[in-house]
């Protein structure tokens, strides 16, 4: 049979495996690249503060996405838990993007003025205190720790790099902008700017 040399030559094998799932995927995944639903960002989004970009590194630093999920499915169980289910135009411009895969706590894709900024303030701090199940570790140092403006307007420029429309003015000004502010200041900000947009057309 034709397929015998195929089947026991692990090595043919292994390519032609290699090549037939290569196509499989590319066929797949390259023409999402032209769709502007998958490229464009939804409308009426503006890039983040930096504030919010500095709060982004934060929650990325305390390993927030190891537990929270930011990508809402299309399923009735989780858009009627968590709102409006995700969409790609929602994460054009992020650089990692952070949709996780893991929910230890809830996904906070439309998290954003769900809650008030001294509740989040409060949650960090010491979780418990609002929700007594929650395993949650507390964050209280972050309200004691001052964000460095330092690298800021360097963040913007590489994120700008990389097709963020930030203007020039919002990296002139993106040091003075976090200046004194602390690292619960800019978790804060950012949580509370995550899902806004989609919210406010439901």
């Amino acid at each position: 049979m034709k397929h015998e040399k195929l089947e026991k030559n692990i090595g043919l094998l292994a390519l032609c495996m290699v090549i037939a799932v290569s196509i499989g995927g590319l066929t797949q995944i390259v023409p999402l690249f032209f769709q502007d639903v998958t490229t464009q960002p939804i409308e009426g989004m503006v890039p983040r503060s930096a504030l919010e970009v500095e709060g982004r590194d934060v929650y990325i630093a305390n390993g927030c996405v190891g537990c929270h999920s930011q990508m809402i499915r299309p399923f009735r169980a989780e858009t009627e838990r968590y709102g409006h289910y995700s969409v790609a135009g929602e994460s054009v411009w992020d650089h990692p993007f952070l949709w996780g895969s893991k929910r230890t706590g809830p996904d906070l894709a439309r998290v954003g003025a769900r809650y008030s900024d001294d509740w989040h303030r409060a949650h960090l701090n010491n979780p418990r205190d609002l929700v007594p199940e929650s395993i949650m570790p507390a964050y209280p140092f972050l309200a004691h720790t001052p964000l460095d403006s330092s690298q800021t307007a360097k963040k913007l420029e590489v994120l700008r790099a990389l097709g963020v429309p930030y203007t020039d003015q919002d990296i002139a000004g993106a040091a003075a902008a976090v200046q004194g502010k602390t690292e619960m200041d800019a978790l804060v900000a950012y949580l509370q700017g995550l899902g806004t947009l989609i919210k406010s057309k439901r």
